[in-house]
């Protein structure tokens, strides 16, 4: 584990080399600091479209809620290169923990203890390996909070509320507190059964926000009224980078004005069948499983989900992986395929080869729109091999046990 926890010093030590040399790291880190600047000097967070305490290759607006830019308070304490530096060295550790959780997570069947004898190890081994997918190493270089606030809800979701501990419920409200998308989860929690973990994930939230109406009520009110209905102070949603439906849809449309609400409406089309497969892979046991399919559904329908959005390819390639053993030869390749397809998905950086930028997506080929929307492709593929899947078992033949009487007949004779 030595190497494991080099890699967040190495990522410090370079936040302090680059404070020394004056290097621009981490853009989206320095915008939460400087939101945590503006929120402790007492300026407006929203009234403009960049904050005067950001550096001049960062000029971007603040997006995220009050109560995000007081949890980002200790970055103010720094300079901008160093934030940058402790908040890759957290999200590069928040990644470990998040496969820690997810080994942890697997249903054990007879005779698979001796694979995860040594889960410090296996952590070790995807935690290099995965540095290399995009929405990870993108995470970090920006300096985004991705990672961690997939850990929080990950921790919360499999280990505290698992164990029917009191706290349950409250790292999935912080985590929503910070960026709203994480609120999916409180019905993940109902849905799952854990209603005492959601009503506390959802007091959290509402306390958090409640108390920015306090402390800092016109940015509080502004955000609410103005900023969060304004999509289009996140950025362009037809970019290449937009891996959800809405960014689809306005790519497909050429921007038409109803793309966003057929974008919505298949959302809600959505919303359904994804329940019922949290549901099943929940009474099955799998509450990994269950867990991904929410991700993955808040990851299509939010209105704007960048590539670096896509972290929860980390704990879907750990639980893919820990399926490749368990299998006959004859199926053996498929799930090889299958793992190694979402590899080679989010590690090839497609999305930085496509051309983009400049309304270049609105004039894609055929086959450009299919490479360019591969994120978005992965959970409809994997739901469509689960439904075949299920299909061909549901009309195999069951397999019958001779009798006890003619067993034991047999064994007289």
């Amino acid at each position: 584990m030595l190497w494991l926890a080099a890699v967040p010093v190495i990522a410090i030590v370079a936040g302090v080399i680059g404070w020394l040399l004056d290097w621009r790291l981490g853009v989206d880190s320095a915008v939460y600091r400087a939101g945590a600047l503006t929120l402790l000097n007492g300026d407006p967070l929203y009234e403009a479209n960049s904050l005067s305490t950001e550096p001049w290759w960062a000029l971007l607006p603040f997006t995220y809620p009050p109560t995000a830019a007081m949890m980002f308070a200790p970055l103010a304490l720094m300079p901008i290169q160093v934030a940058w530096g402790v908040l890759a060295a957290v999200s590069i550790l928040a990644m470990a923990l998040c496969i820690r959780v997810a080994i942890g997570s697997l249903p054990r069947l007879p005779g698979d203890v001796s694979r995860w004898a040594q889960p410090g190890r296996a952590t070790l081994v995807f935690a290099v390996v995965l540095l290399g997918l995009e929405p990870v190493w993108r995470t970090v270089f920006l300096g985004q909070i991705n990672l961690i606030l997939m850990a929080l809800v990950m921790v919360d979701v499999l280990v505290v509320t698992a164990r029917g501990s009191r706290w349950g419920g409250i790292m999935v409200g912080v985590a929503a507190a910070v960026k709203l998308t994480p609120i999916v989860f409180v019905g993940h929690l109902l849905f799952t059964g854990k209603w005492r973990d959601a009503l506390r994930a959802l007091a959290t939230f509402v306390a958090l926000q409640g108390l920015m109406f306090l402390i800092v009520p016109s940015d509080a009110w502004r955000y609410w009224t103005h900023t969060l209905p304004d999509t289009g102070r996140i950025g362009p949603l037809h970019w290449a980078g937009n891996q959800s439906l809405n960014g689809l849809f306005n790519r497909l449309t050429d921007l038409a004005p109803w793309a966003s609400t057929a974008a919505y409406v298949a959302a809600f089309a959505l919303l359904v069948p994804s329940i019922w497969l949290v549901v099943r892979f929940h009474r099955k046991g799998q509450a990994l499983a269950a867990l991904l399919v929410t991700a993955f559904w808040i990851l299509l329908v939010s209105p704007v989900s960048w590539s670096h959005h896509w972290v929860w390819a980390v704990p879907l390639i750990v639980l893919l992986v820990s399926r490749l053993p368990q299998t006959t030869l004859s199926t053996a390749w498929r799930r090889w395929v299958a793992a190694a397809a979402v590899v080679v998905v989010f590690a090839s950086c497609v999305l930085l080869i496509m051309p983009n930028g400049r309304d270049i997506e609105l004039h894609w080929d055929f086959w450009e729109f299919v490479i360019g929307s591969a994120y978005i492709l992965i959970p409809f593929v994997l739901a469509a091999v689960l439904t075949v899947r299920w299909y061909l078992l549901r009309r195999r033949p069951p397999v019958r046990e001779p009798a006890k009487d003619n067993v034991d007949a047999s064994m007289v004779n």
